[in-house]
């Protein structure tokens, strides 16, 4: 055990930078939050009106939470955990396998498992690293709503709930780890799992029980099966119950014993989904550039529009269940229709709202393209493969035709899915031509995303990954919340998301759709003509 420090001292190390950068963010969310909330909605009554809609909209409760109450330290809640408890869980899988899986693919792993750390001490270290990430954000959400002037019990509650999902998702992604053949796969197979507890979560909100008075819920059986549903339930600043974190505990205590008893069986750099071998000869398209980089990312591809899929089908299938929960609602019902104008836009609402979310998935499966490209860089394979005769400017056109392709992969499986869900609304047709424009709106966003990802690898390579991703997260931020906190009108038009056509309106400006397709085309212009002037970034 005398190599314990060295090993945790190195993952703290690495990830001196990264780190500190996730704290911040939750900190200044946290402590930014209230005094948004407190500005916006300002008066008892304007709260109780916003959660009393809250509670009879099922396409604001996917994307909020659960509300429980009007005072500003529960409404602050019921808008922001659900968004930072995602976050913490992407910090933690991210975590996880950077130090497992990624370590064996660099050829780390076997090199300290010679020293006497052996296999398991590395494990202990990352899950030691791990949970003190988790335990340091709870701490910076803590600071953050105490530093905005919140109760300080309701704080820590929020604090603890956090770390919880964070240590909860840390045991998900190191088993991703020992599951998956390649950090890669395993980090798709997390984000997955988070998708999938995301998506309970807001089933169980959807679907859940408003007060008499509306202005509190408690949520379906699904929000029980998601640790974001756990962390949830806890109902920091009003009834505050802690208990359901000890759900996240065993939840991490039982996937870290199975991860445990597969180190101590399998081979070095071995995953229990093992690639199956490969045709004896190459097919004709793997005689290109562009086959080999859709050979590389086609699982990828897949993968997320799967996920696609699901969210496509779930937004067809409980289009009728939101009317009918929206018309139950005497308060709200006859309001929110009279507004939607009719049965029929209730259901365009809902759609569009699902597919704001897929835009979100389109963007990442291409930015996860660029990535890809980065990663290839890095390893050497590049360099091999530009030995070649293959110009620069076509290895990278490739990559963006691979993510474009992705991203139009996720929005029509999204599409289909809500086709074949919206079946047995009133209206068919007019139901699936709104979910089609609603898929299309997505489209020039996650392309804009998917250009600016390719400037950055093309101009810095080596902080190209973070900066991807970082310029995702801020996009959806910005969206998602920009007009709570109220941020300026030149910030948030910096977001591409905020310029998406909103569908189920009565008229609809793609003005803002076209603007961003000719801005995404000027971006991979000048990305092609960059990556044609620079040395490669090994």
């Amino acid at each position: 055990m005398s190599t314990l420090g060295p090993i945790l001292r190195l993952r703290l190390r690495r990830d001196r930078v990264q780190l500190p950068i996730w704290f911040a963010a939750f900190a200044a969310l946290a402590a930014v939050a209230p005094a948004a909330v407190a500005a916006s909605f300002g008066t008892v009554a304007e709260r109780e009106s916003l959660v009393r809609i809250a509670s009879g909209s099922p396409t604001i409760l996917i994307f909020r939470g659960e509300p429980q109450g009007a005072e500003v330290d529960a409404l602050v809640f019921f808008l922001i955990f659900a968004f930072l408890a995602t976050l913490v869980a992407f910090m933690s899988t991210f975590l996880a396998v950077r130090h497992s899986r990624a370590e064996e693919e660099s050829g780390r792993a076997e090199l300290i498992a010679a020293t006497p750390a052996g296999r398991l001490v590395p494990l202990l270290a990352t899950a030691l690293h791990g949970v003190g990430a988790s335990l340091a954000a709870g701490v910076a959400v803590w600071l953050g709503f105490l530093a905005a002037g919140l109760d300080g019990s309701g704080s820590f509650t929020t604090g603890a709930a956090i770390a919880g999902t964070g240590i909860a998702f840390l045991g998900v992604g190191l088993l991703a780890g020992r599951l998956m053949r390649t950090s890669r796969g395993a980090n798709g197979l997390a984000a997955a799992v988070i998708g999938v507890a995301y998506a309970l979560r807001a089933a169980g909100d959807a679907g859940g029980t408003p007060s008499a008075d509306g202005l509190s819920m408690t949520s379906a059986w699904p929000s029980w099966l998601s640790p974001i549903g756990w962390g949830q339930q806890t109902h920091a600043f009003t009834t505050i119950s802690p208990a359901p974190l000890l759900l996240d505990l065993a939840l991490a205590a039982v996937l870290l014993a199975v991860v445990v008893a597969l180190a101590s069986s399998r081979d070095l750099g071995a995953s229990v989904f093992g690639e199956r071998a490969g045709p004896e000869h190459a097919g004709r398209t793997l005689g290109g550039s562009l086959g080999l980089a859709w050979r590389l990312q086609r699982s990828a591809v897949v993968g997320w529009a799967l996920a696609g899929l699901v969210f496509g089908v779930l937004a067809g299938t409980l289009g009728e269940t939101v009317v009918e929960l929206v018309r139950s609602n005497s308060q709200i019902g006859a309001a929110l229709a009279d507004l939607a104008g009719g049965r029929g836009s209730i259901i365009d609402l809902f759609t569009a709202a699902i597919f704001g979310l897929v835009g979100v998935i389109a963007a990442a499966a291409g930015t996860q393209a660029i990535i890809r490209m980065r990663q290839e860089e890095a390893n050497g394979s590049a360099e091999a493969l530009l030995a070649l005769p293959l110009r620069r400017i076509r290895w990278m056109f490739d990559y963006l035709v691979v993510g474009v392709v992705a991203i139009a992969s996720v929005l029509a499986a999204a599409t289909a899915g809500a086709a074949v869900g919206l079946t047995r609304s009133a209206g068919t047709g007019d139901r699936v031509a709104s979910a089609v424009d609603s898929g299309l709106a997505q489209l020039p966003a996650a392309v804009l995303i998917l250009a600016i990802a390719a400037l950055l690898f093309a101009v810095v390579p080596r902080l190209a990954i973070g900066l991807s991703w970082g310029v995702l997260l801020v996009s959806v931020f910005i969206g998602q919340f920009g007009e709570l906190f109220g941020m300026p009108d030149w910030l948030r038009t910096l977001s591409p998301f905020t310029h998406t056509p909103a569908i189920g309106t009565a008229d609809v400006d793609w003005t803002g759709a076209w603007w961003m397709l000719a801005l995404a085309l000027l971006l991979a212009a000048l990305a092609l003509a960059a990556i044609r002037r620079r040395d490669l970034a090994l």
